[in-house]
């Protein structure tokens, strides 16, 4: 039998408190019920005896201490799932705001998910491939990882995540399909609508869930919209096969959200305000990418979050790094002097990488030429130390070569431009023609084999050399 309380004994910002209450459950949802009849919800967030605090989503303006009426439902948090929830769009609450209606349930999946077995985990095997050369190359992204973007404030990251949306497929035709789940958090109108009409005019809204949850809308529901996405991914990729990328930005604004709802419910702050539960409620989120035996699907995250004043010691970047399988950085200099996407390769890691590619899966030279290309340019990055101090004059032949070398890396390779989405072929190609410009007798991560077959410098040197003369010659064109 459900009872119903009348009565609040406290209001507290959006938390209400009631006593007497027997057999509440921590996250049980409760249906709050107003004077004139109108009925809004919340959740049990804290219990001390028979006494509970509720969050309350939609806020707590006309509640009333005496008349207010309150019922537990006896359930968490669940989410509506079925196939039609490719293509909507939700808010943080997982409730439709693109004016299509209601889901149409083919079940009901409590948002925090479901106990996995680690024993039940599949190792992650092979790739997705984004159409991003400095990603797929340097930092694979391998199915089943959880692989964050570390950025900056200014950095453009929400143009990354639309071309990921865009450009990202999985490998080959293992599993019924591919398909996206797109999670933004404490995002303004002008983001939000950045990212559905992008979606809409690149012709992939079809086989994208997305959920919103904006500046002005309840904090609470913003710790809720990761926990939505994930379970809507979960349905897909085990349900129905899929294999599903979920990217979701920004988990420093989620944490933020924690933040402040820790502190309104009086709770002991850790590292610069954060609670200290932080590490493991980032990783009830984070582990929930992987491929589990007898699923044909798989999810995969791309989380996304902002390090404030580029500080990568701050709580959230460092604690969501060891959690993670690595990580893409963005760098500032890079974007400063034009360079899209302003991938950082140096600090960015991939750590499943090597088990997600080569023979089988890419192609068999990829471990080879990635690791060339990460040597070349860690060396450029010293002889430019250097020549800080002595002058490029005063470098030798090979250096001035190497200075060569990471000017056309970073024109033409990390350099590809928002709209251009290359094959893993073209990608590795690019790097060996990079690669060739440099005398053979410094190339000493590849074997001789390889540079039999791949390394010509001729043909490097002319490619290049033909595409700087075409981009001055297009320079003068526009100049007249």
């Amino acid at each position: 039998m459900a009872l119903q309380y009348v009565g609040l004994n406290e209001i507290n910002g959006s938390l209400v408190v009631l006593d007497h209450v027997k057999g509440a459950s921590y996250d049980e949802m409760v249906e709050i019920q107003l004077k004139n009849g109108t009925t809004r919800s919340g959740r049990v967030v804290q219990i001390e005896g028979e006494k509970i605090v509720v969050q309350v989503f939609e806020g707590t303006n006309d509640l009333s201490l005496e008349n207010t009426k309150t019922k537990l439902l006896g359930r968490p948090m669940e989410l509506p799932v079925s196939k039609e929830i490719l293509g909507r769009v939700f808010n943080g609450a997982g409730r439709p705001i693109d004016g299509l209606g209601e889901i149409y349930a083919e079940e009901m999946m409590d948002i925090n998910g479901l106990p996995l077995n680690p024993v039940s985990r599949v190792y992650p095997r092979n790739y997705i491939n984004t159409g991003i050369s400095s990603i797929d190359c340097l930092a694979t992204l391998i199915r089943g990882q959880k692989l964050p973007i570390f950025s900056g404030s200014g950095l453009p990251h929400d143009r990354l995540a639309v071309q990921i949306v865009k450009q990202a497929k999985v490998a080959d035709e293992s599993g019924k399909g591919f398909a996206i789940v797109f999670a933004a958090m404490g995002v303004t109108n002008d983001v939000a609508n950045y990212f559905k009409r992008s979606f809409k005019e690149a012709g992939v809204m079809e086989r994208v869930v997305m959920f919103l949850n904006l500046s002005n809308d309840p904090i609470i529901e913003r710790t809720l919209t990761p926990r939505c996405a994930l379970t809507a991914a979960e349905y897909l990729a085990y349900k129905q096969n899929m294999h599903v990328l979920v990217i979701y930005t920004d988990i420093t604004s989620y944490c933020e959200a924690l933040r402040e709802f820790s502190s309104s419910k009086g709770e002991i702050p850790g590292r610069k305000g954060y609670p200290g539960y932080l590490y493991s409620d980032l990783a009830s989120l984070y582990e929930r990418a992987g491929i589990i035996k007898g699923a044909e699907g798989s999810v995969t995250q791309i989380p996304i979050l902002t390090m404030p004043n580029n500080d990568i010691t701050h709580p959230v970047p460092d604690l969501t790094g060891y959690i993670t399988e690595g990580q893409i950085t963005l760098s500032p200099e890079l974007n400063s002097a034009g360079i899209y996407p302003p991938v950082d390769v140096l600090p960015s890691l991939s750590r499943l990488m090597k088990d997600g590619i080569g023979e089988g899966y890419t192609r068999g030279d990829h471990q080879d030429i990635a690791n060339q290309l990460f040597a070349c340019y860690a060396h450029v990055q010293d002889v430019k130390s250097l020549t800080s101090v002595i002058g490029e004059d005063e470098l030798s032949p090979l250096d001035k070569q190497y200075l060569s070398f990471g000017k056309l890396f970073e024109q033409h390779f990390l350099n590809q431009g928002f709209d251009v989405n290359r094959s893993i072929e073209e990608t590795l190609d690019l790097g060996w023609d990079l690669v060739s410009v440099l005398p053979r007798e410094a190339l000493d991560r590849l074997d001789n084999k390889l540079l039999d077959e791949h390394y010509n410098h001729d043909r490097a040197v002319k490619r290049f050399h033909i595409k700087e003369k075409s981009i001055i010659k297009e320079l003068q064109e526009a100049g007249d």
